[in-house]
């Protein structure tokens, strides 16, 4: 039905994005990892390889800075089900 104003902020009925990563297109670069500015995102080993991973995908604001900041579109927003 859209947003509603609760005094506060609009609360939206929409489930907000989440980014998904593709670890088969993620080079371990670390560039999405500064965009969060909830430090949500870090590096992690694989064996000898590097993936970005996203540590609370609750905290998360969909605000797609990540996503938008990957040069090798690792990273993709996809609606959360409600």
């Amino acid at each position: 039905m859209g947003a509603a104003y609760d005094g506060r902020h609009m609360a939206s009925s929409r489930p907000v994005p989440k980014p998904v990563i593709d670890t088969n297109r993620c080079t371990g670069c670390g560039w999405c990892v500064p965009t969060c500015h909830l430090h949500l995102l870090s590096l992690e080993r694989q064996g000898w390889e590097k993936f970005s991973v996203l540590s609370d995908m609750d905290a998360c604001t969909g605000c797609k800075k990540c996503a938008v900041r990957c040069p090798f579109g690792a990273i993709t927003m996809v609606a959360a089900a409600h």
